[in-house]
């Protein structure tokens, strides 16, 4: 919210990719009562369970079923993408990336986080992040299966891979903002069209 709101207007229009939750749209709804959302996620059981979450600030929350394909080109004055861009393919990635691109007003922020693969030992960052989430107990084997599996079946890029897509769909000022183990943070700008 933080670094949408450095740009965005106090009635400023936020995109949401991958809203299915909908946490990510509440907190952003709660902490700024002017601006209004449009969410965008492929998975009906995700947007079903959004739509509870959202309840309270519904009336400012519009969910769209499918990919920013179909959120109709507008004017955007910021967008998220959190948790959702290390499960597209990096050729997908940057399409997809375009496309909000197209979407934002020049200047707009995006906000993107996910998982990366940090160099050196990839196999090794994402094991100590996925030891960090569990909250339980530290199962050192456990955690390097999850790791593992993950590994295999996210398109993970490189953080320096990450940022060079930003740069090549059309942003511009991409700044890391949050580094925890194999999680990346990055804030960008739309470049002029």
């Amino acid at each position: 919210m933080l670094l949408l709101s450095e740009r965005a207007p106090g009635a400023a229009r936020i995109l949401v990719i991958g809203a299915g939750g909908g946490m990510e749209t509440l907190a952003l709804a709660l902490a700024q009562p002017k601006w209004r959302f449009t969410g965008v996620d492929p998975s009906a059981a995700m947007l079903d369970l959004a739509r509870q979450t959202i309840e309270p600030v519904a009336d400012r929350v519009d969910l769209i079923e499918g990919t920013i394909d179909q959120v109709p080109l507008g004017q955007y004055d910021g967008a998220t993408c959190i948790l959702t861009l290390h499960h597209v393919d990096p050729a997908e990635r940057r399409r997809t990336l375009q496309e909000i691109r197209r979407r934002l007003e020049p200047g707009a922020r995006l906000v993107v986080a996910g998982h990366t693969a940090p160099e050196p030992e990839p196999e090794r960052w994402m094991t100590r992040s996925v030891a960090f989430g569990d909250r339980n107990a530290i199962n050192a084997e456990a955690s390097t299966a999850t790791a593992r599996m993950m590994i295999d079946r996210l398109p993970l890029l490189t953080p320096a891979e990450e940022e060079a897509t930003l740069r090549n769909a059309g942003f511009e000022g991409v700044a890391l903002f949050y580094a925890a183990f194999s999680f990346r943070g990055w804030v960008a700008s739309a470049a002029a069209q």
